[in-house]
This record gives C-alpha cells, structure tokens and sequence, in this order.
C-alpha cells in the first residue's frame, strides 16, 4: 500500500496546473483519512486486546479512558499536518502564517486564560489518573456517571439522566465515589423502648443472609461491620453500620439491606420510630399558654 502511495505522489508531482494541484490535494486528504482510520483501529484493536487481558475493572476504565485521548490527539495531529500540507500545495507560504499564528496566539492566550487552564487542568488529571469513564463523581458540585473525558471538558449524566457538561478549569475537588470499593452505610433508627442488642444482632443476622444471596454475594466483598449507636436523636436511636462493596454498588446493596432489614424488624416487633410530641398541661389547664411542648 506504501508502494502504491508512493507511487501515485511521483506521477503526480509531474503534473503541472491547477489540474496536478487538485490531484495531490485530493491524495493528502485521502491520505490523512487513511491514516485516521488506521489509527482507529488500531486503538480498538489495542483496547480488546488489554480488556481480554486485564481482570482489574479499574485499570480497564483507565485504558478506555486514554484510548478516547489518544485517538483525540491523533486526530488533531494528522488534520494539522494535512491543513499544512494542503496550503504548501495551494502555494501559500507556511512560514508567515507560523509567526502571526504565534503572535496571534500569545494574544489569545492572554484573553482564553480559562481556556488554557482547562486544558492543563485536564492533563493533569489524566495524568494522575484521578478520573476515568465510568468513575461516579462529584466535580463542581455536579454528580454524576463519567460519559466522556477529554482535555477540555467532562461530560457527566446524574441519575435522572441530565447530561453536564463541566470544563476542566472549574474542577478544583474531585469526589471519586467508584475507586478501588465503597462502603453501604446503613443508620437505622429506633425507637427508645426497642432492644438495642437485639437490633444489633438483627442488622448482623440480615446482612450474613444477603452475603449469602447468590444475587448479591458477588457485589459485596466483606462482612458487616457494626460501628454501635451513632446518636440519641429527639424520637430515635440511631444504630449504625458498614459493608464493603464492589466500587459503584453501594447503592444498591444498601437499598436492599434497607428493604430487608425493614420487614426484620416488622417481624421482630421492633418499633421503627416517627416524630412524637409530649404534652406536658400544668395545673390541669390545656391551653396553649400552660403547655409546654417537649420533643418534635
């Protein structure tokens, strides 16, 4: 195929006017379009081959995240090389438009200040690896699933199916909530009069039987962890708990750990509190001036 390229660039270099003009033109864009295409399947090829090797979900959402950087970089080098090549053909001098380019770039630089620091500010996340498609995140005070990475923008879908669009410069914290695994924190409120042990042991005798699930065994990687009671609050004990997740299913598991543990304690008797109100009437009188109002 090289052979035939090369070919074809001798025999056109010997035609003269606009006619061997439009020819060698027509072989640089047919050329670059090859060229794209090459560099496509390549990545895609490359990108198989490491999820057909690479058993860590982690460092496959990495190599999908700088295969999607890479084909970006390569399209933007090939279309610049063919752009010069072309105007080297239509006999316009490269040269000058390299100097007013730089001249013309240093003043845009100064007035796109938060253009150049997207794309620095999104170097460096890619290179510290800090995001990658498919992470769930928080940036700029948007959450959401990472659709599309590239060195200007993130492109992130919440859960009601809203797409943002959040440009790299106004990152300044990322809240990376699928990285590595992910706790199901579970705070469940009960009444003062219910049996604190006999809670606890309930929340442990639920969750071993969703270890256990078939459905679920596989999105959880570790035991029930009780961390005790958590807090006294105006109508509810709080008694809280943790269990180890695969990154991105701590949702799920701790809604179906809620769901379970609720008809636990419907059949254990145990209350599930709501807001009361004590009234305390004061010299037999109920009005609203000798009342006194404790609780919420």
């Amino acid at each position: 195929m090289l052979e035939t390229l090369q070919s074809f660039w001798d025999s056109s270099r010997g035609l003269q006017g606009p006619a061997g003009t439009a020819i060698r033109i027509v072989g640089i864009l047919v050329v670059a379009w090859i060229v794209l295409r090459i560099v496509d399947r390549a990545l895609k090829a490359l990108k198989a081959r490491m999820a057909a090797h690479i058993d860590d979900a982690e460092a496959a959402k990495r190599a999908l995240t700088l295969g999607r950087i890479f084909h970006y970089i390569a399209t933007v080098v090939v279309s610049l090389i063919a752009v010069i090549l072309v105007l080297s053909e239509l006999g316009i001098s490269i040269a000058p438009i390299l100097g007013a380019a730089g001249v013309v770039g240093l003043a845009v630089g100064f007035g796109a200040q938060s253009l150049v620091k997207d794309f620095f500010t999104g170097f460096v996340l890619l290179l510290e690896n800090q995001i990658r498609q498919g992470d769930v995140v928080e940036i700029a005070g948007r959450t959401g699933v990472v659709e599309k990475i590239t060195l200007r923008f993130v492109q992130l879908r919440d859960y009601g199916g809203i797409v943002y669009f959040v440009p790299n410069g106004e990152i300044t914290t990322v809240v990376n909530m699928s990285r590595g695994f992910a706790h199901a924190v579970i705070d469940a409120g009960i009444g003062y009069g219910a049996d604190v042990d006999q809670v606890m042991a309930l929340m442990r005798e639920v969750a071993d039987e969703m270890r256990r699930d078939p459905a679920w065994a596989p999105r959880i990687e570790g035991e029930f962890e009780l961390a005790g009671v958590e807090s006294w609050g105006d109508s509810a004990v709080t008694v809280r708990g943790r269990i180890r997740t695969r990154p991105g299913d701590q949702w799920a598991v701790r809604r179906e750990l809620l769901r379970r543990l609720k008809y636990a304690f419907d059949k254990a008797g145990v209350e599930i509190p709501f807001p009361q109100r004590t009234v305390h009437v004061v010299g037999g009188k109920t009005d609203a001036g000798t009342a006194a109002v404790a609780g919420s």
